[in-house]
């Protein structure tokens, strides 16, 4: 009973293996296409939707420059007499009839179209910072799933080579039991381990599908391309903090970052905004020309109009109170937002050389079980070490290559976070 039990388990087992086997690779099933980042970041900041989006409000806001200027149109009105019972006439427009035409334009005198002009200029100031401050964290997501998508892409390699490798230890031990050499419960381990193996390489590939899923949405294919990230291991591994201090990254931020100058820019558009609610308080003045043909005390009747709102009631208070309470919240987030770039920086640089530092100090040379595992396999075979030490060792080796992909995965992403924090790229392995 026992033995046709662990035969069953090892037909289940069997089977599972030759379904994920048979499951093709992403690689088979669409275009495969190597890619470098420079690449990724050119066709990203050709192509991107999100970019291209804030473009156009960039372009709106600038327009608004141009419309802030424009002069106010001349009013024109015309009134004409329906009846003339001196003459009998409807709509009499002889010499004899009444008409009345007249022009008025509206002038600013206090500066008005000026500072609303200025407005303007800050508020498309503030828009295309924050195009750069898009742009800036759109690449930093880009960079940080380029680089993830390379270190899973090398871990599925090392799943791929362990899982073949693998495959052909338990079809020779398969085959041993069918002569009745070994026990089947030792087929059974291997069987086990070997599935267990495809079932976490085909969990890393639905990651990988989800980021090349965002990759693609990032650089604007919409054709199902499967990327392969290329980068230079070496430079790579030759990326440092440098001679840099946190300080200096600090300072570079407080320049860099457009999501800081688009506060500083807002402080200033809120200052013109309370120099255009003052303006504004100071009424305009109506100047117009007047004809009357019929209807004065002499005919064509010429004359000049000036008006102006006397300004008892409404001088724009509440606007201007509201102005200014605007520049002293637009100062307050202004000194958050130093604050948070500034612990940025200081948590990212941190971060990067803790990371860098572990890697240094990691043996990252895989050639020691490179070489051990084919000694491995032949010990197994001889059966100068048992099964359980046999898969200790397997279970080593891909924890090791794993955990190594991971950390330089990390490595990566922690000097990317800290260009982002400073707003620049400054460490770069490409």
């Amino acid at each position: 009973m026992q033995r046709l039990f662990l035969f069953l388990i090892s037909l289940s087992l069997l089977a599972g293996t030759a379904q994920a086997a048979a499951t093709p690779a992403p690689s088979a099933l669409a275009d495969t296409v190597q890619l470098t980042l420079p690449q990724a970041e050119q066709r990203f900041v050709q192509n991107n939707f999100s970019l291209l989006a804030q473009q156009y409000n960039v372009t709106a806001a600038e327009a608004q420059i141009q419309q802030a200027k424009l002069w106010d149109n001349p009013t024109i009105s015309l009134e004409q007499n329906t009846y003339n019972p001196t003459t009998g006439k409807h709509f009499d427009m002889t010499k004899s009839g009444e008409s009345i035409v007249q022009v008025q334009q509206l002038f600013s005198i206090a500066g008005r179209r000026k500072a609303a002009g200025r407005v303007a200029q800050q508020n498309a100031l503030v828009e295309q910072f924050n195009f750069q401050d898009l742009q800036r964290n759109l690449r930093y997501q880009l960079r940080t799933t380029f680089y993830d998508l390379f270190f899973k892409q090398q871990t599925v390699g090392a799943y791929d080579r362990e899982i073949n490798s693998f495959r052909r230890t338990v079809a020779q031990y398969q085959g041993q039991y069918d002569k009745g050499n070994i026990a089947l419960k030792e087929v059974i381990r291997l069987k086990a381990f070997l599935f267990q193996l495809e079932n976490e390489r085909q969990g890393l590939l639905t990651d990988i599908a989800g980021q090349e899923a965002d990759l693609r949405v990032l650089i604007r294919d919409n054709a199902g391309t499967y990327y392969r990230p290329q980068a230079d291991p070496s430079r790579l591994q030759g990326l440092g903090v440098g001679s840099y201090s946190v300080e200096q990254l600090a300072d570079t931020a407080q320049i860099a970052r457009a999501d800081l100058r688009a506060r500083q820019a807002d402080v200033e558009q809120q200052n013109q905004n309370l120099r255009l609610q003052r303006a504004i308080a100071a009424p305009d003045l109506a100047v117009g020309y007047v004809y009357d043909r019929a209807g004065s005390y002499i005919q064509n009747y010429n004359a000049l109009t000036l008006g102006i709102a006397v300004p008892i009631f409404n001088r724009n208070q509440g606007n201007i109170r509201s102005a200014q309470a605007q520049i002293e919240s637009s100062k307050a987030q202004l000194n958050q937002q130093q604050l948070i770039v500034q612990n940025d920086v200081q948590e990212a640089y941190r971060l990067t050389q803790q990371t860098n530092e572990l890697y240094q100090n990691t043996n990252r040379s895989t050639g020691d079980f490179d070489r051990l595992i084919t000694g491995i396999e032949q010990s197994y075979a001889k059966r100068n070490i048992t099964i359980v030490e046999f898969l200790d060792f397997y279970e080593s080796y891909k924890n090791n290559l794993v955990l190594l992909n991971q950390l330089r995965s990390n490595r990566m992403r922690a000097f990317e976070q800290l260009n982002f924090s400073v707003g620049r790229p400054i460490f770069r392995a490409e």
